[in-house]
């Protein structure tokens, strides 16, 4: 790069910087009866700042960010949840506890992964998945709880959930050895394509039992 550009780029930061820290003051004042800009609808809002966000955000710093009220939150939550679903939108709004974040669709998956160049032959072993569902429908639970279920040990099974990012730890009992709990992921709700937990298919109802029949 020559002298005579550097000095350009120099002088085009310089007025950059200048007008960033001049530009509200130089700003010219609405005129008089003329309505100001309209601040854009919470629903709005809400969007752009989960477009950016780095990871789930919980709803207490949504309304922090936008100095409302956690219940005008939610009702827009609500309702951006509702327009994504039913408007072919690209992305979903997906929730876990009190955070949430925006995905993309679940039917956009497969061009997803191409596209950021994903493996898509990795597949979760039946054990995985049996070791996920007793998670996923019993959560928070600890390592013994799952054993406990399913008759075998999970250790190798449980690494290997938590190494996907499906699996994390979300607390410990107060107990001798303090075991971990665990419960499922935001990645977990995406690798199923869930908006959320309240979406997991309702497990089958037992049958009756069978009346004892008791003859003296």
């Amino acid at each position: 790069m020559d002298a005579v550009t550097t000095v350009e780029l120099r002088d085009l930061a310089a007025e950059a910087e200048a007008s960033a820290t001049t530009g509200a003051a130089a700003a010219p004042a609405p005129a008089e009866g003329r309505d100001a800009p309209s601040r854009p609808p919470l629903t709005a809002l809400l969007e752009s700042l989960l477009f950016v966000a780095a990871e789930p955000t919980p709803v207490a710093r949504l309304a922090h960010i936008l100095e409302t009220a956690v219940e005008k939150v939610e009702a827009a939550l609500a309702e951006l949840k509702a327009t994504c679903e039913t408007a072919e939108r690209g992305v979903r709004l997906q929730r876990k506890g009190d955070r949430v974040q925006l995905t993309t669709a679940p039917a956009a998956a497969t061009f997803v992964e191409s596209f950021l160049g994903l493996d898509l032959s990795s597949k979760l072993s039946p054990a995985a998945l049996e070791t996920l569902a007793v998670i996923a429908y019993r959560q928070p639970l600890t390592r013994a709880e799952m054993e406990a279920v399913r008759g075998v040990n999970c250790d190798g099974v449980l690494r290997t959930l938590i190494a996907r990012e499906l699996v994390e730890p979300v607390g410990r009992l107060e107990q001798p050895g303090r075991p971990y709990q665990y419960g499922t992921t935001f990645q977990f709700l995406h690798y199923f394509g869930l908006s959320g937990l309240d979406q997991l298919p309702p497990l089958p109802e037992e049958g009756p039992k069978d009346e004892k029949r008791k003859t003296q």
